[in-house]
């Protein structure tokens, strides 16, 4: 297939370094020239020596190579189902997969996992593939069969959800295995209504499990708004660990009526549960009441460094908001997922939010994404999820 055909690429003096630190990324301003041709290509890298360094996949944007391997190898059978066992493994290890209180899982978190360009997410079942580059989406297929392999064959369906990952029209979603759209997968014992065809990303987001966990053992008796609520994830949590009143708010209808759904899932004896279909910041600014527990877990607001500062302003004055609908003695979980914002920023910026609101604070927990999303020791930036729990007083 064209994507195996081995091109080469040769680094500029001492741009080798990043690569020997172990960093999964070549950049374009480090290579002094290359063969290749189209995005998705296998391309071994070497010093300007001619010293082999690493192979990985071709793309032509900034993000020059994804690095995949350190050997001199072609990615066949043998080595996708290795890579895919070894994630399963580690998956096992803690305690996630069949048989256990949770099915639903990350099973691929692309560097985290020596995979870049690659997101697999389990839910019982099913298997939901997420491509961020070229030579992972012409991979797919074979991604695919290493799967059911890996799996020993009680994958029901495998599914590509990469058009909109991949930014690319022309790409279909489209299914490896089976055609179900949705299925129930148990978080901690918790079941939820998972729909990947219709919902964000794969569906559900994992990445907060332990943190929606952390939630339900201060929820006993508290009121709690939970904000960008999409699917009702902490919503559900909340109730369960004893919230005697929850407010569900969403800009989008549908997550609003998914969580509807995953509240009357749990036969909860009268859960005192209003979803509100509105603009978080507007709902925030119209509210005269407080909560004893505010959740907010907004989506990306930069995407790229371009957005970084409007990124901030944005995180500033939400949280602002936040902490000012927080009863005296009560808690915010606030939290972003903004790669570019890193855990220090992040943390500036909920100060500045403290400051403006003229409320006091004390820091209770520092979170982040589940261990089930690895970070790469030499890859930072896959820290992506930053979270703070707050004491406001």
């Amino acid at each position: 297939m064209p994507h195996f055909m081995t091109k080469k690429a040769i680094l500029k003096t001492g741009k080798e370094h990043s690569v020997l630190r172990g960093h999964p990324w070549i950049f374009s301003g480090a290579i002094a020239s290359h063969d290749a041709k189209t995005p998705g290509e296998w391309i071994e890298v070497f010093t300007s020596r001619n010293e082999f360094l690493a192979a990985g996949h071709w793309s032509d944007g900034s993000i020059a190579i994804r690095i995949l391997s350190r050997e001199q190898i072609i990615p066949d059978a043998t080595f996708w189902s290795s890579k895919l066992q070894n994630c399963l493994n580690v998956r096992k290890m803690l305690g996630l997969g069949e048989g256990q209180n949770t099915n639903t899982y990350r099973l691929v978190h692309g560097e985290g996992d020596g995979l870049p360009g690659l997101i697999c997410d389990i839910y019982g079942t099913c298997a939901i593939l997420q491509a961020h580059s070229y030579g992972m989406f012409h991979a797919l297929p074979e991604i695919a069969k290493a799967l059911e392999q890996v799996f020993d064959g009680k994958l029901t369906s495998i599914y590509s959800k990469s058009r909109a990952s991949m930014h690319d029209t022309s790409i279909e979603d489209q299914f490896f295995l089976g055609n179900e759209s949705s299925t129930i997968a148990h978080e901690n014992g918790v079941p939820f209504q998972v729909d990947w065809t219709e919902g964000q990303k794969t569906g559900f987001f994992l990445d907060q499990r332990d943190n929606r966990n952390l939630l339900s053992h201060f929820a006993a008796g508290k009121s709690v708004l939970n904000t960008f609520c999409y699917t009702g994830g902490f919503s559900v949590f909340a109730l369960k660990g004893g919230a005697i009143e929850v407010t569900s708010v969403d800009v989008s209808e549908k997550a609003i009526r998914m969580a509807e759904q995953n509240v009357a899932m749990q036969n909860f004896k009268n859960p005192n549960h209003v979803a509100v279909v509105a603009d978080v910041s507007e709902y925030l600014k119209s509210q005269d009441k407080n909560w004893d527990i505010v959740i907010l877990d907004p989506p990306a607001y930069a995407k790229n460094l371009k957005k970084k500062h409007s990124a901030v302003m944005g995180y500033k004055r939400l949280n602002a908001l936040g902490m000012s609908k927080v009863a005296p003695g009560g808690l915010l979980f606030t939290f972003s997922c903004s790669q570019v914002i890193d855990q220090s920023l992040f943390e500036n910026t909920i100060t500045a939010a403290g400051i403006e609101s003229g409320r006091n604070a004390r820091i209770l927990y520092r979170l982040g994404q589940g261990p089930d999303h690895p970070v790469n020791l030499y890859h930072p930036e896959g820290h992506y999820l930053k979270g703070l729990v707050l004491q406001i007083d």
